[in-house]
């Protein structure tokens, strides 16, 4: 099997409630953050839009993966919208951390918090350890 093929990021969508779903799985790097890119500026192309990228399947980031989330919510909150990002485990708010951008997003830990709730950042940074 192809090691690209095997390691490229599917993503599935679905709208919630007004609000773009993207469930990330996979690996997001240099080879695979292109394609991704891609999708999600189609889905950030419109006015105010509403989206969560739910990361916890992702098992791999590299920085073209960071830049992809950076860009990503530069284009929507340039048009008024909303992103959430859904991280559910430690390993990926560290990294966030360690490159000084957890602050930056809107950090949840599971995907009905993203979609109908709030959780403080102080919260997130605890469960993270």
């Amino acid at each position: 099997m192809d090691t690209n093929a095997r390691l490229a990021p599917c993503h599935t969508e679905r709208v919630a409630g007004g609000t773009t779903v993207v469930e990330v799985r996979g690996e997001i790097d240099v080879v695979t953050a292109a394609p991704l890119s891609a999708r999600l500026d189609s889905l950030t192309a419109g006015r105010r839009p509403d989206v969560v990228l739910d990361l916890r399947p992702v098992i791999f980031i590299d920085c073209s993966g960071l830049r992809l989330l950076c860009r990503t919510r530069n284009r929507v909150l340039a048009r008024q919208g909303r992103l959430r990002l859904v991280a559910g485990h430690g390993c990926f708010l560290r990294i966030l951390r360690a490159v000084r951008l957890a602050d930056v997003f809107e950090i949840h830990p599971d995907l009905p918090t993203a979609l109908f709730g709030t959780v403080r950042q102080d919260e997130v940074s605890a469960a993270a350890g």
